[in-house]
Protein backbone atom coordinates (compact mmCIF):
# COMPACT_ATOMS: atom_id res chain seq x y z
CA UNK A 1 0.00 0.00 0.00
CA UNK A 2 2.75 2.43 -0.88
CA UNK A 3 0.73 3.93 -3.75
CA UNK A 4 -1.50 6.95 -3.46
CA UNK A 5 -4.67 6.94 -1.37
CA UNK A 6 -7.78 7.88 -3.36
CA UNK A 7 -9.99 10.26 -1.35
CA UNK A 8 -12.49 11.18 -4.07
CA UNK A 9 -12.61 11.61 -7.86
CA UNK A 10 -10.30 14.62 -7.87
CA UNK A 11 -8.09 14.14 -4.79
CA UNK A 12 -5.46 11.47 -4.17
CA UNK A 13 -2.95 11.60 -1.32
CA UNK A 14 0.56 10.59 -2.45
CA UNK A 15 2.01 7.60 -0.63
CA UNK A 16 5.08 9.53 0.53
CA UNK A 17 2.85 11.88 2.59
CA UNK A 18 1.46 8.97 4.62
CA UNK A 19 3.30 7.70 7.70
CA UNK A 20 2.67 4.05 8.63
CA UNK A 21 3.49 2.65 12.07
CA UNK A 22 3.06 -0.96 13.18
CA UNK A 23 2.86 -2.51 16.62
CA UNK A 24 1.50 -5.57 18.36
CA UNK A 25 -2.22 -5.71 18.88
CA UNK A 26 -3.61 -5.94 22.37
CA UNK A 27 -6.13 -8.46 23.61
CA UNK A 28 -6.45 -12.22 23.29
CA UNK A 29 -5.19 -14.10 20.29
CA UNK A 30 -3.55 -17.24 19.05
CA UNK A 31 0.06 -18.27 18.80
CA UNK A 32 1.06 -15.38 16.57
CA UNK A 33 -0.36 -12.56 18.68
CA UNK A 34 2.89 -11.98 20.56
CA UNK A 35 5.14 -12.05 17.51
CA UNK A 36 3.30 -10.25 14.68
CA UNK A 37 2.96 -6.50 14.36
CA UNK A 38 -0.62 -6.49 13.10
CA UNK A 39 -1.82 -3.20 14.64
CA UNK A 40 -1.57 -0.33 12.16
CA UNK A 41 -1.40 3.43 12.74
CA UNK A 42 -1.69 5.75 9.78
CA UNK A 43 -0.71 9.41 10.13
CA UNK A 44 -1.43 12.20 7.65
CA UNK A 45 -0.33 15.83 8.10
CA UNK A 46 -3.01 18.02 6.53
CA UNK A 47 -1.04 21.26 6.96
CA UNK A 48 1.97 19.93 5.02
CA UNK A 49 0.16 18.17 2.18
CA UNK A 50 0.31 19.12 -1.46
CA UNK A 51 -2.66 16.95 -2.36
CA UNK A 52 -5.30 19.45 -1.21
CA UNK A 53 -5.96 22.87 -2.76
CA UNK A 54 -5.50 25.77 -0.34
CA UNK A 55 -9.24 26.37 0.12
CA UNK A 56 -9.92 22.73 1.03
CA UNK A 57 -6.83 22.60 3.24
CA UNK A 58 -8.04 25.66 5.18
CA UNK A 59 -11.51 24.13 5.56
CA UNK A 60 -10.05 20.84 6.80
CA UNK A 61 -7.71 22.53 9.29
CA UNK A 62 -10.64 24.56 10.61
CA UNK A 63 -12.76 21.44 11.19
CA UNK A 64 -10.11 19.04 12.50
CA UNK A 65 -8.99 19.17 16.14
CA UNK A 66 -5.36 18.64 15.11
CA UNK A 67 -3.48 19.21 11.84
CA UNK A 68 -2.28 15.58 11.93
CA UNK A 69 -4.93 12.91 11.41
CA UNK A 70 -4.11 9.64 13.17
CA UNK A 71 -6.07 6.50 12.39
CA UNK A 72 -5.48 3.17 14.15
CA UNK A 73 -6.77 -0.25 13.07
CA UNK A 74 -6.35 -3.48 14.98
CA UNK A 75 -9.62 -5.31 14.48
CA UNK A 76 -8.23 -7.86 12.00
CA UNK A 77 -5.62 -10.53 12.59
CA UNK A 78 -3.60 -9.71 9.48
CA UNK A 79 -1.58 -6.55 9.00
CA UNK A 80 -2.73 -6.22 5.40
CA UNK A 81 -6.42 -6.10 6.35
CA UNK A 82 -5.66 -3.57 9.09
CA UNK A 83 -3.75 -1.44 6.58
CA UNK A 84 -6.75 -1.47 4.25
CA UNK A 85 -9.10 -0.57 7.12
CA UNK A 86 -6.87 2.32 8.24
CA UNK A 87 -6.58 3.66 4.70
CA UNK A 88 -10.36 3.47 4.25
CA UNK A 89 -10.95 5.32 7.55
CA UNK A 90 -8.40 8.01 6.72
CA UNK A 91 -10.00 8.64 3.33
CA UNK A 92 -13.40 8.91 5.04
CA UNK A 93 -12.07 11.40 7.63
CA UNK A 94 -10.50 13.56 4.90
CA UNK A 95 -13.74 13.46 2.86
CA UNK A 96 -15.72 14.63 5.90
CA UNK A 97 -13.19 17.38 6.67
CA UNK A 98 -13.22 18.84 3.15
CA UNK A 99 -16.96 18.46 2.52
CA UNK A 100 -18.77 21.71 1.73
CA UNK A 101 -20.85 23.14 4.57
CA UNK A 102 -24.55 22.20 4.47
CA UNK A 103 -27.03 24.69 3.04
CA UNK A 104 -28.56 26.97 5.62
CA UNK A 105 -32.18 26.21 6.42
CA UNK A 106 -34.56 28.99 5.53
CA UNK A 107 -37.14 29.14 8.33
CA UNK A 108 -40.77 28.91 7.19
CA UNK A 109 -44.12 29.33 8.89
CA UNK A 110 -46.81 26.64 8.90
CA UNK A 111 -49.48 27.20 6.28
CA UNK A 112 -52.84 28.67 7.25
CA UNK A 113 -54.59 25.42 6.38
CA UNK A 114 -52.31 23.32 8.60
CA UNK A 115 -52.85 25.72 11.52
CA UNK A 116 -56.64 25.56 11.06
CA UNK A 117 -56.59 21.74 10.85
CA UNK A 118 -54.53 21.53 14.03
CA UNK A 119 -56.87 23.86 15.94
CA UNK A 120 -59.97 22.04 14.66
CA UNK A 121 -58.53 18.70 15.79
CA UNK A 122 -57.70 20.16 19.23
CA UNK A 123 -61.23 21.53 19.58
CA UNK A 124 -62.78 18.17 18.61
CA UNK A 125 -60.58 16.36 21.12
CA UNK A 126 -61.53 18.85 23.82
CA UNK A 127 -65.25 18.36 23.01
CA UNK A 128 -64.85 14.58 23.37
CA UNK A 129 -63.25 15.00 26.79
CA UNK A 130 -65.85 17.58 27.89
CA UNK A 131 -68.72 15.26 26.90
CA UNK A 132 -67.15 12.45 28.90
CA UNK A 133 -67.13 14.60 32.07
CA UNK A 134 -70.78 15.67 31.94
CA UNK A 135 -72.19 12.13 31.94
Amino acid sequence: MTGSLIVNDSIAIPGDELVWRFSRSSGPGGQGVNTTDSRVELLFDVSATSALPEALKARALERLPSPVITVAASEYRSQLRNREAAAHRLAQRVREAIAPPPKRRRPTKPSRGSVERRLTAKKQRGDVKRLRREI
